[in-house]
């Protein structure tokens, strides 16, 4: 796989993972490196993340199946926003062929497109237990902590959870109901790949931090991308005059 001039991305880490490996991975794929941006690079990102000012809060939203609220900020990646060169340079690496090969070749998918988002998540803020929605593939979540910045007894690992297939998806289980639980290390340029299945539990334990201080992520959310399955619902959506391309949609790339 050609790097094809990667500035961001450390070919070194992208190259030494193993598909195999991670699609056959317990209880479900995934891998959580470190250095996965060059470490000069992270830095630059980690000085230039978007501010809060521009996020929207996201809090008390009634979840599915009786989940709790996953309170957070969140601002979505958009083609145009305000946003510094450093940040826009990283994402437009995330579009090219290099990474959407990789994440192909990762995930066994022909095709795949990506949405953006941050998250910054205050003092309190949790996930509860959760598969992600049947629409996605999978994710890879980058950390923007450091130990300059957040102590480890604060929280904030994203939590990979083994319920032995026991529990179906359309629950609200908390932590303790599954029988293993492995947490990602999340400081110091670490992110989480992980591949969606039936079983793909995770969650992120009630953070406790001090006030001003945040569980700040950046995520790529991978979605299968099948153009003529796409043709076919935009005709439908002609037809019934719906929408012809949604706002989710619309921030895909």
């Amino acid at each position: 796989m050609s790097s094809n001039g990667a500035q961001f991305l450390n070919p070194a880490i992208l190259d030494s993972v193993d598909a195999l490996a991670f699609q056959t991975r317990q209880p479900y794929p995934w891998i959580n490196p470190q250095h996965f941006i060059r470490d000069e690079r992270y830095g630059e990102l980690l000085a230039t993340v978007p501010p809060l000012e521009q996020f929207r809060a996201f809090f008390g939203k009634q979840r599915k199946h009786g989940q709790g609220s996953h309170d957070r900020y969140v601002l979505d990646y958009e083609r145009g926003m305000q946003l510094s060169p450093q940040w826009r340079d990283f994402v437009e690496e995330l579009c090219s062929d290099y990474y959407r090969d990789f994440v192909c070749k990762l995930l066994d998918v022909a095709h795949v497109r990506f949405r953006f988002h941050w998250h910054f998540t205050p003092n309190g803020g949790e996930v509860s237990p959760h598969c992600d929605s049947k629409g996605k593939i999978g994710s890879q979540i980058f950390y923007l902590n450091t130990e300059d910045d957040w102590q480890l007894g604060w929280g904030g690992e994203t939590v990979i959870l083994d319920d032995k297939g026991r529990i179906e998806a359309d629950n609200a289980p908390a932590f303790e109901d599954f029988d293993a639980e492995y947490p990602a290390d999340t400081r110091d340029n670490r992110s989480l790949i992980f591949g969606r299945q039936g079983n793909s539990w995770h969650g992120v334990r009630r953070i406790n931090c001090p006030e001003n201080h945040f569980r700040k992520v950046f995520i790529v959310v991978f979605e299968e991308h099948r153009p003529m399955r796409m043709v076919a619902k935009q005709a439908r959506r002609l037809v019934t005059g719906k929408q012809l391309v949604t706002d989710k949609e619309r921030l895909m790339y």
